[in-house]
């Protein structure tokens, strides 16, 4: 089981990593509360893991805290949720938020998240509203070479990214379009779709 991995963050595609490890490349997912805060291409960079077994392979997630990794672990622990939905819950919401949430019930909240139901929604109040003080401090997809066009502005990787998370094309549209300021980053876009996304009607 890899624990954690520190190596050279060699390229970035939101949710995919690459982590160059003594030569050795290894491939992972992460949540945009990860990405958010991920140092330059080029920098190294220490990630906690998740490695997932399925019959068509092993999955590998990152996290830049226990916070993160902990959440997901609890999650996958749900009936009805996989890695895709765990990543995209930790990618719309913070812990602390999540938490909050499965407290108060807010399954219209929750509902938002992609492939999040009312009935897995309901699951997860159910399942988690007595376990989520066990998360410390309180509170995969893969690029295909020269057939994947690599977006050459923040909007189109913002785009990519968010259709990666499990959003539906019609709706990243709406949410990327009300972005109008032209200075802001990937990481900027990415993060007020998903605040956007969370306090949208379906």
């Amino acid at each position: 089981m890899i624990g954690s991995l520190t190596g050279i963050l060699s390229h970035k595609a939101p949710p995919q990593l690459l982590i160059d490890v003594g030569g050795v490349g290894y491939e992972l997912e992460a949540p945009m509360s990860t990405i958010y805060d991920l140092p330059a291409l080029g920098e190294k960079v220490r990630l906690l893991t998740q490695q997932i077994f399925k019959d068509d392979g092993v999955s590998l997630y990152g996290f830049l805290t226990d916070a993160e990794r902990a959440l997901f672990r609890l999650l996958l622990k749900v009936t009805g949720i996989g890695g895709k939905s765990a990543l995209a819950i930790l990618s719309g919401v913070e812990p602390d938020a999540f938490a909050r949430l499965i407290g108060n019930a807010d399954l219209t909240a929750l509902t938002r998240i992609p492939g999040i139901g009312k009935k897995t929604a309901e699951r997860l109040v159910v399942e988690l509203k007595d376990k989520l003080g066990v998360i410390p401090g309180g509170t995969g997809l893969r690029l295909s070479g020269a057939a994947r066009q690599i977006p050459v502005d923040p909007k189109s990787e913002a785009i990519e990214a968010l259709l990666a998370l499990g959003y539906r094309p019609q709706e990243v549209s709406k949410l990327v379009e009300q972005i109008k300021d032209p200075n802001l980053t990937t990481d900027d876009i990415i993060r007020r779709a998903l605040k956007s996304a969370l306090k949208s009607p379906n």
